[in-house]
Parts: structure tokens; C-alpha cells; sequence
């Protein structure tokens, strides 16, 4: 690790979650860490009612067992057909025991009968610090395809369709996904704020 460089630490366990990331951070110069650095802490669980309210919580958190600048997310994808669900509750939209493929099972169930397929993925990011805190968000549009397609990506992915690529979250390799996902959008706002706290570029 470069002790010249800012540390970030990602609030999270979610392996899928620290992979995207470091690989959008990869020419920056900035260290990451993740809460997997960290396994004496516990577990941070999302009880907000929001995606804000769950980004904040888990930087809090994180700032405040470490110290380190800390930024927490939470992403959901919001279905027009279902008055924006799964919403907040994305991750765990199957109920207790949820897997990717619960979710988009249960998903597609609730979608066979609807004409209507637009939806947009959502990522609230959380940037706290010694100083300050910062809340950002990122957002991309697409459909909900009838089956899945793709063998990448995690969650939703293989359902999302991006109309601009032709191409599910799940059938891009990453470096293209992280061209146009919400969680990079709101990532490089996040990059931005630490560029201007460091006073120098890591761009």
C-alpha cells in the first residue's frame, strides 16, 4: 500500500461490490480497503428506509471504527411496472435467505403480465471524513428483458437491458459495465470530492 496515497474504505462485505469498485479504481491513485480488511467488525446492516438513509449509515459506521474516509452505498433497481420496487429492498426482495437468482426469479414472476418494462438502476453514495460528509447519487436507464441473458455481472444484471449497448449489465465484460453503470457515475462524483479534499488529481 502507497502511505503517500488517500486510503478510501468501501463500507461493505459485498465481494461483487469491492471488485466493480477497485476495478474503476484501479489507475487512480488512491488505496482502497473494504470492511473484508477489517474482520473484527461486525457486520454493518441496511435498516434505513432509503438509499440514502442506508449509504450514510454504512459510511458512518465504517468512519467510525476506522477513522478512515469512508463511503458507503446502496443501489436499487426501481421497476415502473412496480410502482418502483424492489427499490431499498433489492438486495433481499425474495425474502430472508435472498440469492441474485431468487431475486430476479421473483422479479420476472411479478413482471409476466406487464407491457411496461422501464426501470433504472439507482446508486446513493456516502462520502464522510474527518471534515465532512458529501451524499451523491448515480443513475442509468433500461428494460427489464423477459429472461435472463449474460453469465457476467451480479444482482440484476442479467435482466438489465442497456438500449444504447444492445446489451444486458450481464453480457458486458467490466470495463464496459463500468463505462455506464450507476454505481460508476456516482463513484466518479465520489472522485471528484476526494480530487478537491487532497488538493491534487487522481484522475
Amino acid at each position: 500500500m502507497n502511505l503517500n496515497r488517500p486510503t478510501l474504505l468501501v463500507a461493505t462485505q459485498n465481494r461483487d461490490k469491492v471488485l466493480e469498485i477497485s476495478d474503476l479504481l484501479k489507475n487512480r491513485k488512491i488505496n482502497v480497503k473494504s470492511l473484508r480488511d477489517f474482520p473484527e467488525l461486525l457486520p454493518i446492516y441496511e435498516t434505513g428506509s432509503s438509499l440514502k438513509e442506508n449509504a450514510t449509515l454504512k459510511a458512518r459506521m465504517a468512519f467510525e471504527k476506522t477513522g478512515l474516509t469512508s463511503v458507503g452505498d446502496d443501489t436499487g433497481l426501481e421497476v415502473d411496472a412496480l410502482g418502483g420496487a424492489p427499490g431499498v429492498l433489492s438486495s433481499r426482495y425474495s425474502g430472508p435467505g435472498a440469492t441474485y437468482e431468487s431475486n430476479v426469479r421473483k422479479l420476472l414472476n411479478q413482471m409476466q403480465s406487464a407491457k411496461d418494462r422501464n426501470a433504472h438502476f439507482r446508486c446513493v453514495m456516502a462520502l464522510i471524513w474527518k471534515d465532512g460528509m458529501e451524499v451523491v447519487e448515480g443513475r442509468v436507464d433500461g428494460l427489464i428483458l423477459e429472461s435472463p441473458r449474460g453469465k457476467g455481472g451480479f444482482g440484476y444484471d442479467p435482466v438489465f437491458f442497456h438500449p444504447p449497448t444492445g446489451l444486458t449489465f450481464s453480457e458486458m465484460p467490466m470495463s464496459l459495465k463500468n463505462q455506464f453503470s450507476h454505481r460508476s457515475l456516482a463513484l466518479r462524483k465520489i472522485v471528484q470530492i476526494i480530487t478537491k479534499k487532497y488538493n491534487y488529481s487522481i484522475l
